[in-house]
């Protein structure tokens, strides 16, 4: 009963905190004036996967490296199968020339990295930390420098809501900022606390907790926030997001974590089928942008993407790997 009250009480506090982050995100971007794009890949995509990062870095600390690398590996695969497929269903998602030339390239190279350095040294290093994060300083860099050779220019919707935040005073959105950074530190806390808990009581390892339950809970914002951004009808930001978020926790929240301690692989069976079920779903994603899907998303291709989520989901708790 503990174990549940604390993983609920710090998933409460990781939604408060990523709205609280995201809020004062979007703030600034309208701000500084950059395209939704961008502000999709950047500043909103880090400031929703904030959550994947205080829980990683807080399992890593704890000693719990399975639940390190089981939520980036858990949130790449919910925030493509589940967030675009369920977004796909309900709404139409254009993809942009530059997400095809420059975003999707880069998350696959990333994610195919992180993979070769798993198979080959068996841990996350301090320093392939500092070349994680320098890799994604340069990304940022890169997509800011091409958006503005394109003459991209962020346009604030005619909503109230956001021509009212356009015009707030910074003081409030650092507020939010800081606010959202501090719920997002306790509710890490608790919410780890809570899943180590939880996979002791229900007998299953560290990993499938981490592949499915805090995957989901900590893709939270990613939901929240590509939905809002596809019903304003800014599609870019909302694929934007979910690309820039898969980036992100890749080489900032294992490449940070890493800076600060090292991570083991203690778990073959993460890079043994759940890194393989993340980059097959990368690459379909890649086969649809590319071949199929004319410059989008169709709601056809979301139903495959959440079909195949429930089928991991399925396979993931029932089949053996499950158990201490």
């Amino acid at each position: 009963m503990t174990a549940t009250l604390f993983f609920l009480f710090g998933l409460v506090l990781l939604y408060l905190g990523g709205e609280a982050l995201v809020k004062g995100s979007v703030s600034l971007a309208l701000k500084l004036k950059i395209s939704t794009l961008v502000a999709g890949m950047t500043i909103v995509s880090f400031a929703t996967s904030a959550p994947e990062l205080l829980v990683s870095l807080q399992a890593a600390l704890k000693g719990h490296t399975d639940i390190t690398f089981g939520n980036v590996i858990g949130s790449n695969i919910a925030n493509i199968a589940l967030v675009l497929g369920l977004a796909a269903v309900m709404f139409r998602l254009n993809i942009t020339e530059q997400t095809k030339k420059i975003s999707f390239p880069f998350m696959f190279f990333s994610s195919l990295v992180f993979g070769v350095i798993l198979y080959f040294f068996n841990e996350i290093s301090f320093w392939v930390g500092i070349v994680f994060v320098a890799s994604l300083l340069f990304f940022t860099g890169l997509i800011i420098r091409q958006s503005r050779k394109e003459n991209l220019k962020a346009t604030i919707d005619e909503d109230q809501t956001l021509a009212e935040e356009s015009q707030s005073p910074i003081y409030k959105s650092v507020s939010f900022l800081i606010v959202g950074v501090i719920l997002l530190k306790f509710g890490a806390d608790y919410f780890v606390d809570g899943a180590i808990a939880l996979a002791k009581v229900f007998s299953v390892s560290d990993r499938v907790i981490a592949v499915t339950v805090i995957a989901i809970g900590t893709s939270i914002p990613e939901l929240a926030t590509t939905v809002i951004a596809a019903l304003k009808k800014e599609e870019s930001l909302a694929v934007g997001n979910l690309i820039g978020s898969n980036i992100f926790n890749i080489l900032a929240v294992l490449g940070l974590t890493a800076i600060i301690k090292d991570i083991p692989l203690v778990n073959e069976q993460l890079l043994r089928t759940d890194y393989i079920f993340m980059m097959a779903i990368t690459l379909l994603f890649g086969v649809f942008i590319y071949l199929f899907s004319k410059n989008r998303i169709s709601k056809k291709e979301g139903l495959i993407f959440l079909g195949i989520y429930i089928a991991y989901l399925v396979y993931t708790i029932s089949f053996k790997g499950g158990v201490v």
